[in-house]
């Protein structure tokens, strides 16, 4: 068959390569476990090489994306006063921290790829664990990158229209441009977007430096006449909207999870990575609100669309043009970090049959994996025919904090029904308890405050069950329908050129 003999194809080649996550430690290796050479069979291996230090930046770079230049006016919309803001700020860290935490006795406790995914699957079992990977392929990781892709197209074009918005239909089309080069360098060389995602995060760094240095300068001039609690809005409703803000811009703490086998000594460094890493993002976001409001006032931030440009031309002047180029290049980065990601997902969820197999296959020539890659930018494209960024962020954050919260739920329920499973770390049973209620909090309440966006994200979820019962529990499909999809996956191998990697066969 010509899928047989493309694998064969594959199988001959001995070159190194990296895979869908652009991790360098996954290799096309011989049989011996060395690098390809001249002889043996192709197989795809992980090895922990990632140090301490490498575990910190994987998180602090997944967290650090658009939500910082982004959430400050979705926080103070909800909140009204900059000083409930900041506290806003400070208890959405504790609150990913405390997360972070549980997902370390989950992460040393149950080792398969796929983090949550894999937990649901092992506690919960297979229908459970779908819908979170329902959730996170066809809503999170998409709707995100969709959501920082406008953010980059906003921030480019904001110095063309200092006195206003950019065209909705501009940033759009930008973004959509954003994405498809993006695409363009995922799928043709690996070692091209990693080297994209090592400097332009070095970029979102600088920016906030820059940012936080100019800030504390403003608070040695006494300039603090922003920070008071007026016009504070005490509804509960109103701060639970708040935090999903605050909370989106804390999303991907749990990305070290998803590649805890190439870690080096998880049981001792995936803790500290994660202590270490949350601590420093919210200090690194507490001091950049701060910095924010000792120039702008709470309206000037309300009627920003790009907080940090508004913040660059009254601090910069003649400089001001560099602030929204480094948060451009941050955004730009933050938008390959996805698609660099997101291939870990499907090739779990294909692992376990449910999701089709070709989202786990390599482009034979380049290496790549081209199917999932141009998934992810279909699916991201598909959302921005939705313009207003905060509901998206509302879709991501009702469904994100949901899917989490069951994650963290199998805590507890593993202790309880398997209470001999080996726990390196084991959590204190208040942190999973404090967690799981604030997570009612932050998704049972928006329901009431906003129907409309948290009704969609219900209906979304919702989806997954007739597509569990036709493509995953549904067996005996007939001849034709099997004919027909393994016709589909032979027919689009041979448009992409592309094979399921040796390890990833069952």
């Amino acid at each position: 068959m010509e899928t047989e003999s493309l694998n064969r194809k594959n199988s001959s080649r001995k070159s190194s390569i990296v895979n869908g996550n652009g991790d360098a430690s996954t290799k096309l290796t011989n049989g011996d476990g060395g690098d390809g050479g001249d002889g043996g069979g192709g197989e795809v291996t992980l090895k922990a090489k990632m140090s301490l230090l490498n575990g910190c930046t994987v998180i602090v770079g997944s967290i650090i994306g658009s939500g910082i230049f982004v959430s400050p006016t979705g926080v103070l919309m909800y909140t009204g006063s900059v000083n409930l803001a900041l506290i806003v700020w400070v208890i959405s860290g504790l609150f990913s921290m405390v997360g972070a935490y549980c997902y370390a006795e989950l992460g040393t406790m149950i080792t398969k790829s796929g983090a949550d995914y894999a937990y649901i699957m092992e506690t919960f079992g297979p229908f459970m664990a779908f819908i979170r990977l329902w959730i996170e392929c066809m809503i999170v990781r998409p709707c995100s990158q969709a959501i920082v892709a406008l953010t980059f197209s906003t921030y480019v074009l904001k110095p063309f229209f200092p006195e206003c918005s950019p065209p909705e239909d501009s940033a759009r089309l930008l973004a959509v441009c954003c994405i498809l080069v993006l695409t363009l360098i995922n799928c043709w060389d690996v070692k091209w977007a990693t080297a994209v995602q090592d400097i332009f995060t070095y970029a979102k760094l600088l920016a906030l430096f820059i940012i936080i240095a100019t800030g504390m300068y403003q608070l040695y001039l006494g300039n603090v006449q922003y920070f008071t609690f007026e016009n504070t809005d005490t509804k509960v409703t109103s701060l639970a909207l708040s935090f999903y803000s605050g909370l989106f811009a804390y999303n991907g703490w749990n990305y070290l999870n998803f590649i805890i086998e190439e870690l080096k000594d998880p049981v001792k460094n995936l803790p500290r990575a994660i202590a270490i890493s949350c601590t420093l993002v919210t200090v690194v976001y507490v001091m950049a609100n701060v910095s924010f409001y000792t120039i702008l006032s709470p309206d000037e931030v309300l009627g920003s669309s790009a907080v940090a440009v508004t913040y660059a031309e009254r601090a910069f002047g003649m400089l001001a043009w560099t602030i929204p180029v480094f948060v451009a290049l941050s955004t730009f980065g933050a938008v390959n970090g996805i698609l660099l990601t997101s291939s870990r997902l499907f090739y779990a969820g294909a692992n376990e049959g449910q999701m089709p197999e070709i989202l786990t296959m390599i482009q034979i020539q380049r290496f790549t994996p081209t199917p999932a890659v141009l998934a992810m930018a279909l699916l991201s494209m598909l959302y921005l025919t939705v313009s207003d960024i905060f509901a998206l962020i509302n879709y991501v954050g009702f469904a994100t904090w949901l899917s989490i919260g069951v994650a963290v739920l199998c805590l507890p329920w593993l202790r309880w029904a398997q209470p001999n499973l080996p726990r390196p770390i084991r959590v204190p049973m208040v942190f999973p308890i404090v967690y799981l209620i604030a997570t009612m909090f932050v998704t049972v309440v928006p329901m009431y405050a906003s129907p409309v966006e948290t009704g969609y994200g219900i209906l979304m979820i919702l989806s997954s069950i007739p597509v569990y019962l036709v493509f995953i529990a549904w067996k005996n499909k007939p001849i034709w329908f099997q004919k027909c999809m393994g016709g589909l996956t032979q027919a689009l191998q041979k448009l992409m050129m592309v094979v399921r990697p040796k390890a990833a066969s069952k």
